[in-house]
């Protein structure tokens, strides 16, 4: 298997074209190009335009190019998944997934435009009914319209705003909420991505709530300003003493000797078979992370 970093997944407004030509020399994993929440109801039809011009004329080198379009049941929401499947970015976002037929509908509108497979469906989970149905809507990738599926995308904003709860430092209203999406995606092999830290000039409380994500399991963090990137980069990518660790397990179950051994001490740890796979995905990981930073 094959592991791609998305430890930063910045959010860039379609509407604003140097912000999308700036966005080619970005230190980022993830573009999100927006066409919802950050785009003037005036400014739809342009901002759609901007966007299919600007995946069409790529120069985005390793950074993964995800669209988030309008809902479905908007004005303009049909008009973008389908400038969306003509021009075929890595992934369509798609907001204030319900349910699984949510994700199904897209899935259906994207085969029946005849767009590639490899064109994903990326949810963002920000509804009440998004959290009381996350398994279900992960679920859906053994579903043939749900395979597309790859990632979540938590929007913490509009979750506070659509249940009343408080955004504190430390999150405790939300974290059941983000630990159920977390649980639904493993569940079903899927990447689930960090809600965004409003205060973008509050380095210290931005620095703790990625730690926060990042011991929780996130693979990454939404960010909304480019001075963000520097921390989120950090503190999701492995420390180089977490890469010697785990290459040391890796080496210690793939000696000839152990073969047959599923728990062995190393250094002093109990360590099972199932830590020399999860040291595998980490090495993977930076390896790609090392891979991105020549380039």
């Amino acid at each position: 298997m094959t592991f791609r970093p998305r430890r930063t997944a910045l959010y860039m407004p379609g509407s604003n074209a140097r912000a999308l030509e700036k966005a080619r020399n970005l230190n980022v994993d993830v573009l999100l190009l927006d066409l919802e929440d950050s785009v003037a109801l005036d400014n739809k039809d342009m901002a759609r335009q901007q966007v299919v011009d600007a995946v069409k004329a790529g120069g985005f080198g390793y950074r993964e190019v995800v669209v988030r379009i309008n809902g479905l049941d908007t004005a303009w929401g049909e008009a973008d998944l389908d400038a969306v499947a003509r021009v075929q970015p890595d992934a369509v976002l798609v907001p204030k997934v319900d349910c699984a037929e949510d994700v199904y509908a897209v899935g259906r509108r994207l085969n029946d435009a005849g767009a590639d497979q490899a064109l994903k469906i990326w949810a963002m989970m920000e509804t009440p009914g998004g959290m009381l149905r996350a398994a279900e809507i992960t679920a859906s990738t053994q579903e043939f319209n749900g395979r597309r599926l790859s990632c979540l995308v938590m929007g913490t904003n509009d979750l506070a705003k659509e249940t009343r709860a408080a955004m504190l430092p430390g999150r405790a209203p939300m974290m059941p909420w983000l630990m159920t999406c977390l649980a639904a995606a493993r569940a079903y092999d899927l990447d689930i991505i960090d809600g965004v830290y409003n205060q973008f000039n509050d380095a210290e409380g931005f620095d703790a709530e990625c730690m926060q994500g990042a011991q929780m399991g996130m693979d990454g963090k939404t960010i909304i300003h480019p001075k963000q990137i520097e921390a989120a980069n950090r503190i999701f990518s492995p420390s180089s003493e977490e890469i010697e660790s785990c290459r040391e397990i890796i080496e210690a179950f793939d000696a000839p000797e152990n073969q047959s051994k599923n728990v062995m001490t190393i250094n002093g740890n109990m360590v099972e078979r199932l830590h020399a796979d999860m040291a595998r995905r980490v090495v993977e990981i930076a390896q790609a992370i090392a891979k991105q930073d020549e380039q």
